[in-house]
């Protein structure tokens, strides 16, 4: 990295994946002598990163670790950087200056609000106003969300946000609305793209790792595993870019649907009921769920039987066998309790589209059944050792109470969840089949435990 760095990425949001993903690439594209990736990194609330890279010359180290060894790499792309509620104006002088080539973010799971978008949009008039309809003015705006259709859905809101934008607005003091709509139909690229690269939540004993490692106190270190994946759509403000991306691993497709589609219903999926099982059993990470043979050959069937034959991505027995490889890497502490938060914002896009897909052609999907009746069990909100626990989603209270209100009526409390029209459609608790399935595994589970009946489910499926 001879040459002068430049802050040509503004990247919303500083949380972990950010930092050992989308950073650890551009990194890598530094490392090759191309210097145009350096990382404006915003914080968009709290400021804690954003104070630890300062004190750490922006550098923080990531340990890299399969299933038979680990390195630590530092990482360097992060230049500068601000908390968007603090300095929002930086934020937006950043989105403007003609130094500035893409716009990457991870700032959410749950989709994204008209408050991004107000901030994306006084970058754009801004920019608009300072460059014209100069080639330098072409922005790559590249959402990294967890999102169906991400890029699709962060431009429609901005159009949309801008088209609803009172007079006096702060986004069209340049001019109407209409001539920035123009603009950014002409000078802002979204492309979609998919994301894949497991990392958990810093803990103390990674922090204690890299100490020991290298020698430093590094607030803000990183464990993550060595498989990594960015498809992203050859829709790119500078064509050149994707050969520069290819370069560093990235892939750039015409279409992300297929590998955005097996990553949610394959990885997302699994995870999330290997994880409620996990929480159930008193089992602390996937790993440990993995090191159990009945959970690891739950996974297996899952993804084959359920998911797969409703999935299009290119060599799927392959990637298949590589999530399960990566789940069973004990160097990932990844906890199943966190794995499980959100889950009721999550599972409409994890389950719900394979639940739909088999139906609509007249299968029943018995393992998903049984995920099901897991994640219900876990809303109980105890392992079976009577081991309380409690989890972060906007519906826990609501959920718990439910199942706790319908406790030993398996029935009335399937139904009870399957009625959920925001997790579960409208149809599936209209699914006569479906439901008596969920309330036998519901009930199985309850008076059996859940291994022994996993064994008689797994023995019957066969």
């Amino acid at each position: 990295m001879g040459n002068p760095v430049n802050t040509g990425v503004v990247h919303l949001g500083l949380g972990a994946f950010h930092r050992a993903h989308q950073a650890y690439v551009f990194d890598q594209l530094m490392q090759q002598g191309d210097a145009r990736w350096g990382v404006f990194g915003v914080a968009m609330h709290n400021p804690d990163v954003l104070d630890a890279l300062k004190t750490q010359n922006w550098q923080y180290a990531v340990q890299v670790a399969s299933a038979h060894e680990s390195h630590w790499q530092t990482i360097r792309a992060i230049q500068d950087g601000c908390v968007a509620t603090l300095e929002r104006q930086r934020v937006v002088d950043k989105l403007a200056s003609p130094d500035t080539r893409w716009v990457t973010l991870t700032v959410t799971e749950k989709g994204y609000d008209t408050t991004l978008a107000q901030l994306l949009l006084e970058g754009f008039a801004a920019r608009f106003t300072q460059l014209g309809n100069a080639f330098a003015a072409r922005l790559t705006i590249a959402s990294c969300d967890n999102l169906s259709h991400n890029g699709d859905r962060l431009r429609d809101l901005c159009v949309n946000t801008l088209m609803h934008a009172s007079q006096d607005s702060a986004l069209i003091r340049s001019g109407d609305t209409s001539q920035l709509r123009a603009w950014i139909e002409q000078h802002c690229f979204f492309p979609n793209s998919m994301v894949d690269r497991i990392v958990p939540q810093s803990s103390a004993a990674c922090l204690l790792a890299a100490r020991d490692a290298l020698g430093i106190e590094d607030k803000i270190a990183l464990s993550t595993e060595s498989f990594w994946e960015w498809v992203i759509e050859d829709k790119l403000a500078d064509p050149n870019d994707a050969q520069a991306l290819q370069s560093a691993g990235v892939q750039v497709v015409s279409d992300v649907r297929p590998f955005e589609e097996a990553k949610l219903r394959m990885l997302n999926a699994s995870h999330s009921a290997l994880a409620a099982m996990g929480a159930v059993l008193g089992l602390s990470t996937i790993a440990d769920c993995m090191a159990t043979p009945s959970l690891r050959n739950f996974a297996h069937r899952l993804m084959t039987e359920d998911i797969a034959p409703f999935v299009q991505r290119p060599h799927l027995d392959a990637y298949r066998d590589a999530l399960l490889e990566r789940f069973a890497n004990p160097a990932l502490q990844h906890r199943a309790l966190q794995i499980c938060s959100d889950n009721s914002l999550k599972l409409p896009l994890r389950w719900l589209p394979t639940y739909t897909a088999n139906r609509l052609s007249h299968k029943l999907p018995k393992h998903l059944a049984f995920a099901t009746a897991c994640w219900i069990r876990f809303l109980y909100g105890a392992d079976e050792s009577g081991i309380t626990y409690t989890w972060s989603d906007p519906q826990a209270k609501h959920l718990q109470a439910l199942v706790h209100q319908h406790w030993g009526d398996d029935a009335q409390c399937v139904t009870s969840l399957l009625q959920i029209a925001s997790i579960w459609g409208e149809t599936a608790v209209k699914d006569l089949a479906w439901v008596t399935l969920v309330t036998n595994y519901l009930h199985a589970i309850r008076t059996q435990g859940l291994l022994h009946a996993l064994h008689d489910h797994l023995e019957a499926s066969l």
